[in-house]
């Protein structure tokens, strides 16, 4: 393995310390190769001149540009599977039989050696299940490649828009899975680095999936570290991707961890509508907005809820209407306009935690019944109830409709434990 210097001698980095700045909870725990270089971990930039840290607590695996060529059969046009605004991206194979994908900064690209920089520092910090884990990067010359793990069912975006022939629509619960695990990727970002990191750059093309469909927030190339001390925010210059950024972001630089739940909740009506976060043009009548944010709170205002559904969900049916109304209200909270009034990505976390584990809770509600159906541990008759519950849904016997208004209830008292306020006593639901 080449030891280089992230640099080559083209290009002259100023060192700094600033170790004393950037720590990560239980960081002293992770094991380190001993065969790694040590990374570049920690920037800064004053006018043109980047200042680099180079520590040897943080190490990252360093690649020579021929090993990385020989992994991707010469980064040809087979070996493509991706392209962004960094640049290509690659599937390649390296010596011991892992596989990789390498990303190839695009010199003439909007995105370059700061962004390259970010994404070194980030990775190497950050380890969660939820974050894309990089194995380590190239810096010859002015070849910048950054080598990460290879996600085999690629972004959640080519599982949404343009399906092939033959490709199956994520089903409900997989696309609740995936926006939990995304809101546990920004959990650990927002909670557990020290200092917070604002991810700037939610979308669906930057989730990617592994062979399981668990979600792994990628590209930090525009990541912020949080505001520090008594500010409130970080100004910065407006980047991102139209359609995601917060109102009070793209109106005035001001950058918080509130302006990633807003992009959050942009992902979950992408997940939910199946309509992407700009709507075509042909899909807007008139001076319609071509936000899906405003065209999903315009018949959320109406009550028309199960219109902001995807129809490839409503075809094959079992839908919630309770999971589904509270999906959407969870993704509502997080569009709200004004930023302090959207939630906490740990109060996001709880409620798709719930959604998520309805299936579940259902489940055990219904071996219940069947091990249950003498109505023990009820405190009325079964006609009783009947008479109580006495409307039922299409083809739905007596017992599946007392169970499922009793679901109702329980539900209803769940859900208001987690949407509590603080400092008040949650409701208990019933056995």
């Amino acid at each position: 393995m080449a030891c280089c210097l992230c640099f080559g001698p083209g290009r002259k980095m100023k060192l700094k310390d600033n170790s004393d700045q950037i720590s990560i909870r239980n960081q002293a725990n992770q094991p380190s190769s001993s065969s790694a270089q040590p990374a570049a971990t920690a920037i800064a930039s004053s006018s043109s001149q980047t200042v680099v840290q180079d520590s040897a607590r943080y190490r990252c695996q360093i690649f020579s540009y021929r090993e990385l060529a020989m992994a991707t059969n010469s980064f040809r046009e087979e070996s493509l599977i991706g392209r962004g605004g960094f640049g290509a991206v690659y599937k390649g194979r390296l010596n011991n039989g892992k596989n990789i994908a390498v990303k190839m900064l695009d010199q003439s690209g909007v995105q370059g050696d700061k962004e390259f920089l970010v994404e070194v520092l980030m990775l190497s910090l950050l380890h969660h299940q939820n974050l894309v884990h990089l194995f380590g990067y190239c810096a010859e010359g002015d070849q910048r490649l950054l080598v990460y793990e290879y996600m085999p069912l690629g972004s959640v975006e080519d599982h949404l828009y343009d399906l092939s022939d033959g490709q199956e629509a994520l089903d409900w619960n997989t696309r609740m899975q995936i926006a939990l695990g995304a809101a546990k990727g920004l959990a650990f970002l927002h909670n557990e680095a020290k200092p917070a990191v604002i991810y700037r750059d939610l979308k669906t093309s930057n989730i990617l999936l592994d062979h399981e469909y668990k979600p792994k927030l990628s590209d930090f190339g525009l990541a912020k570290f949080g505001p520090s001390g008594e500010m409130s925010h970080v100004s910065t210059r407006v980047m991102g991707t139209q359609g995601y950024c917060a109102p009070e972001y793209a109106n005035t630089g001001k950058l918080t961890l509130k302006s990633d739940i807003y992009s959050l909740g942009v992902v979950m009506l992408e997940l939910i509508s199946g309509r992407k976060a700009l709507l075509p043009t042909s899909e807007c009548v008139g001076n319609q907005s071509r936000y899906l944010v405003h065209w999903a709170r315009t018949l959320w205002s109406d009550g028309k809820i199960m219109q902001i559904v995807d129809p490839m969900l409503l075809t094959k049916g079992g839908l919630s209407s309770i999971v589904v109304y509270r999906s959407i209200e969870v993704a509502m909270k997080c569009l709200t306009e004004e930023a302090n009034a959207r939630p906490l990505i740990s109060e996001v976390v709880d409620s798709l935690r719930y959604i998520v584990d309805h299936r579940m809770r259902k489940e055990r509600s219904r071996l219940r019944r069947e091990g249950n159906m003498d109505g023990a541990g009820t405190s009325s008759s079964p006609d009783e109830t009947r008479r109580l519950f006495n409307v039922r849904e299409e083809g739905e016997s007596p017992e599946e409709a007392i169970e499922r208004r009793r679901l109702v209830v329980d539900d209803a008292l769940t859900w208001a434990g987690v949407n509590r306020p603080r400092g008040t006593t949650p409701p208990t639901p019933s056995p």
